[in-house]
């Protein structure tokens, strides 16, 4: 009887167990959230996090801190989030570096695409190919000419090896068969000045930094590296209209939870960022940052899964081919 009562028991406490998952799940979420971002305060990353968490919390109901945990490339704030609980109080706020080249780049302790689940794109930002104002060519195709014309003499600078304007410029030379020599700074705005100065000859990087340099003239703009003109710049060509087609670069960034969080989390949390995207007031902030934000069906966990998965296959090749290691 004895053995038959603590059986019952045993069974009883296994139902609670699981009945408990649900409910949690749909009270979700009962205490702040936290957006774990892998880079210091102050960058783009953290500005977005910022902007589109703000307005999650109306969404949630709860606060959505924002906390930053770099170092290694990211890697360091990635790896909390993939050794978080899956219960959707902590997220990860990455992009094309932290959630795809370091995988490429770095031994990770995690998964990229197993130890987590996604949520959803936020936001998309093209780069520009510029060059320095004293620059022989006068659009991309002479560009490229001239490149082939002096191969090994030409140089980009960096914000350090690894970055994503290291690797565009990888794969600029893989579709132009081209060869130059890539200068790591430290940071993107000593590279702009060495630019500007004439110091080095090329650069491709997100529109914030260069459009001011090209509106004042003092440095060279070739085009955009993505299929549309940006808003910000319509003047500029993209690489289909100026000769390189299918030279495609978008920057963007995501949002992901550990693996195992519950479908109805993960759904929360999907449709906060959805209502928050379609805030008026949110998108002129991201706008203001020089972001995209992607169409309605792109914003789904399945389409940020199918879209990561292929970004994955497409970079760590390029990445690997051209033997890029980190600082």
């Amino acid at each position: 009887m004895m053995a038959k009562r603590a059986t019952l028991l045993v069974l009883a406490a296994i139902g609670l167990g699981f009945a408990a998952a649900p409910a949690a799940a749909q009270d979700y979420p009962t205490r702040p959230v936290t957006l774990v971002v892998p880079f210091a305060a102050g960058g783009p990353t953290d500005a977005i996090a910022r902007i589109v968490g703000e307005r999650m919390r109306t969404s949630l109901g709860q606060p959505v801190l924002v906390e930053n945990v770099s170092g290694a490339g990211g890697s360091i704030g990635v790896g909390r989030v993939a050794r978080a609980a899956p219960d959707g109080y902590n997220v990860s706020v990455g992009n094309l570096s932290s959630h795809v080249f370091n995988g490429a780049i770095y031994s990770l302790p995690y998964d990229l695409l197993a130890d987590f689940e996604p949520v959803a794109l936020l936001s998309f930002q093209p780069l520009l190919i510029v060059a320095r104002q004293g620059m022989p060519a006068g659009n991309l195709k002479e560009l490229i000419a001239w490149l082939k014309a002096n191969p090994d003499k030409a140089t980009q600078g960096t914000p350090g090896a690894g970055t994503a304007a290291h690797i565009a410029g990888a794969f600029f030379q893989r579709e132009t068969g081209t060869r130059f020599a890539f200068v790591p700074y430290r940071g993107t705005g000593p590279a702009m000045q060495d630019l500007v100065a004439g110091q080095i000859d090329l650069m491709i990087d997100t529109p914030t930094n260069p459009l001011p340099h090209v509106r004042a003239g003092t440095i060279k703009v070739f085009a955009v590296a993505a299929a549309s003109r940006l808003p910000s710049a319509p003047d500029v060509p993209t690489v289909d209209e100026a000769g390189l087609p299918g030279f495609h670069f978008p920057f963007w960034q995501a949002l992901w939870v550990p693996k195992g969080t519950p479908k109805p989390i993960v759904d929360k949390l999907n449709g906060a960022v959805v209502e928050a995207l379609a805030d008026p007031a949110v998108r002129q902030k991201l706008a203001a940052q020089g972001q995209e934000i992607p169409s309605r069906d792109q914003q789904t966990p399945q389409a940020l899964g199918a879209y990561h998965k292929a970004e994955i296959e497409k970079w760590w090749p390029i990445v690997k081919a051209a033997n890029i290691k980190a600082d």
